[in-house]
């Protein structure tokens, strides 16, 4: 029960941090929508996209393979190889750091003009700098979830998103007041994000403080047994390139869409209407369908130390139970979310930005997530026992059936077929990913209830689309963002509790199955569990 309740309270711990910053990611987002141009908001998406891309490839690998060794490495009692470990890695990040910097600020006209958006150029190298720090803050990151201290990685992507989203507002602001190109200020915000590394830094470097007094105490039992640097940096990158390739899956494929859009889209709608979905997809949808992987994203991050232990101990059992458990959790708490922001994404555009274009954009990237929820906890589940390369491979599969189909659907549907094609990638590594766990440790997520769920799935979504069409003839009675708000309020309360009775009252969760579930999650549902048929609990007992 206490690893059960460590694993969820650190998956709770980084599902608030991840919540909080990415509502302030929102929040900036819709200032600087209303702020920037067409063009600007093209660039301002253009930089995040590829920054996101290249910190991925510099850091994303070897904080997860840190995370993982360390876990290990405590678990076998041997603290003093997992500080060598640590120490190497930061020395490597120092170095990654300035490669990237350099690469992303003078390669940023090349890629700005192949894809046909040269204003974003700018955007891009403000950007840059920020890439000196980021490797170093992920290693550290990486470190502390190792040592199963969620607590430091949260803080800093808190204090990293109010530093980066302040600085972006305030420059995009004076640089407007000052009536600069649209493309300036879009630069500007862009800068805030050099502003957020030193903030998450220099939590990084608080928590390290306060852990130093015990890890010189660990240093002093290490001897003259010290793990050649070499031999470090080969287990490292042996493990670090797989889960580079896996991570890449969400980065690749935002920068595949930024990459192709316009070049698929020109033809058909003309350059202004490519350069507004560019737009649309970055500072609209893709900040509303990053809501509902925020616990799968936790998940992932809190499962590796967790299913790497039981792994190395060889605790089938245990490993079973938790692998059993992720899914579960992933699947059950992300669907009602992508069903509400899915159906009222009308409302939700009308509510937060400065036009109603890209309602049916938002709406089916957002439903599409769910896949990528089960994506991000299949792979690190893959991750922690010892299946990265395998998981490599899924992905970099489901990316070559992005591109064909991407470009496939693209000339029959335009923007909704590349949209699509995202949710088939997600889904194909999906489905690879499970097929491979099944013969590892033998598992069922709902077994025989998923037509159950799917019938969950749909009354919830209809009755939310229902009150959502029912709630936009209110901007007839009132102003109209007022009437958003109040819809958004009245369909995610009523899909989110519908979903929830019906899970109860159609058995797909079961009383014996709901105890051994963290007491949290258990106080939520017992009292709903009185609401189930005793036709169906017998049935589920049988």
């Amino acid at each position: 029960m206490a690893k059960k309740e460590s694993f969820i309270k650190g998956t709770l711990i980084l599902a608030a941090a991840a919540l909080i910053a990415r509502v302030l990611g929102l929040a900036q987002r819709i200032p600087l929508e209303h702020m920037l141009g067409d063009i600007g908001d093209a660039s301002f998406n253009v930089a995040n996209t590829i920054y996101l891309m290249l910190l991925t490839i510099a850091t994303a690998g070897i904080p997860s393979t840190l995370s993982k060794m360390v876990s290990e490495r405590y678990a076998l009692e041997k603290p003093h190889e997992a500080q060598r470990i640590y120490h190497a890695a930061l020395i490597f990040s120092a170095i990654m750091g300035v490669v990237m910097t350099l690469l992303l600020y003078f390669g940023a006209p090349y890629y700005a003009t192949y894809i046909k958006l040269p204003e974003a150029t700018l955007a891009i190298q403000m950007l840059a700098p920020a890439l000196l720090l980021f490797p170093t803050i992920a290693m550290m990151r990486g470190y502390f979830q190792g040592r199963n201290n969620m607590m430091a990685g949260g803080i800093s992507q808190i204090i990293e998103q109010i530093a980066r989203v302040g600085t972006a507002i305030i420059l995009a602001y004076i640089l407007l007041t000052m009536d600069y190109q649209d493309s300036t200020i879009a630069a500007g915000a862009s800068f805030g994000g050099v502003l957020g590394s030193l903030g998450a830094f220099a939590v990084m470097i608080y928590f390290t403080l306060r852990m130093r007094k015990q890890d010189r105490t660990l240093s002093l039992q290490e001897g003259q047994n010290k793990l050649p640097l070499m031999t470090i940096y080969k287990d490292i990158f042996t493990l670090s390139i797989p889960i580079v390739l896996t991570s890449l899956a969400v980065p690749a494929v935002n920068f595949i869409d930024t990459s192709i859009i316009k070049g698929l889209l020109i033809g058909q709608s003309g350059d202004a209407y490519a350069t507004q979905v560019v737009g649309i997809l970055g500072s609209r949808a893709q900040s509303i369908a990053g809501i509902p992987p925020i616990l799968a994203i936790a998940l992932s991050a809190s499962l590796i130390p967790i299913i790497s232990a039981a792994f190395a101990r060889k605790d089938q059992p245990y490993l079973k139970q938790q692998i059993t458990l992720a899914m579960r959790i992933a699947i059950l708490t992300g669907m009602p979310i992508v069903i509400a922001l899915s159906v009222a994404s009308y409302s939700i555009n009308g509510l937060l930005f400065s036009s109603l274009d890209g309602s049916g954009i938002i709406m089916l990237l957002t439903f599409g997530t769910i896949f990528q929820i089960t994506m991000m906890t299949s792979n690190s589940i893959l991750l922690g026992v010892s299946k990265a390369k395998v998981s490599m491979v899924h992905v970099m599969i489901g990316i070559v059936v992005k591109l064909v189909a991407s470009y496939m659907l693209a000339p029959f549907f335009g923007i909704y077929g590349i949209i699509g094609a995202t949710g088939l990638c997600f889904l194909v590594i999906t489905l690879l990913n499970l097929r491979l766990m099944k013969k590892i440790v033998p598992f069922s997520i709902l077994g025989k209830r998923w037509l159950s769920y799917l019938l969950t799935i749909i009354v919830s979504a209809g009755i939310g689309y229902g009150l959502n069409q029912a709630g936009i003839l209110l901007v007839n009675m009132m102003p109209d963002r007022l009437a958003y708000l109040i819809t958004c309020i009245i369909v995610g309360v009523a899909v989110v509790m519908i979903y929830l009775v019906m899970l109860i009252v159609l058995g797909v969760l079961s009383q014996e199955e709901l105890s051994s579930y963290p007491r949290k999650i258990q106080k939520v549902f017992m009292p709903l569990m009185k609401l189930q048929p005793h036709r169906v609990r017998n049935r589920m007992n049988d």
